[in-house]
């Protein structure tokens, strides 16, 4: 398992570190990094099996509303700024439940598409819960932190055909 992300620029290959992500983010949603980064690493090889995919090619739409992940995202594929991220709640998929809802995320790259879904066991009902709710207190802040931290490890622990699932290609 592996903890770079390889994309080509006009033909030139880079190697993108999670740690980098994280750097490039900041320290406040590191699950929405990860999540990125695994959503990735899922795709890429989907999407192009022999070569990593240019990065100004690929276009994300996603349900998922975090910054981390948006963040990421942009490193990786450059696609907030070429305006080809999207976030649409269209794409959300409420009879996955609250908590998994929104983790989904569609790549485009060329004349292929893939979307992936989170599995189950990666976010927790209390972290959904707590990160939804308004007004909370400084212990809840502290706390919402350490569940942050708690999934990021608990994804990059994980291989990313563990951690979603392909539900469509074209």
């Amino acid at each position: 398992m592996s903890d770079t992300l390889e994309v080509l620029d006009q033909g030139q290959r880079i190697v993108i570190s999670f740690q980098e992500m994280l750097k490039y983010h900041g320290p406040a949603f590191p699950g929405g990094v990860a999540h990125a980064f695994k959503v990735m690493e899922r795709a890429f090889p989907l999407l192009d099996p022999d070569l990593p995919p240019e990065r100004r090619e690929i276009a994300i739409e996603t349900a998922f509303r975090g910054p981390g992940a948006r963040d990421a995202c942009e490193m990786v594929t450059r696609a907030v700024t070429g305006d080809r991220y999207v976030v649409d709640a269209a794409l959300e998929r409420p009879q996955r439940g609250t908590t998994l809802e929104r983790y989904v995320f569609r790549l485009r790259y060329r004349d292929r598409a893939v979307t992936v879904t989170i599995r189950d066991g990666f976010v927790l009902d209390e972290f959904i819960a707590l990160a939804r709710r308004e007004g909370r207190s400084a212990e809840e802040e502290a706390h919402l932190a350490v569940l942050k931290q708690e999934m990021a490890d608990r994804l990059m622990a994980a291989p990313a055909t563990e951690v979603y699932d392909v539900d469509g290609e074209a």
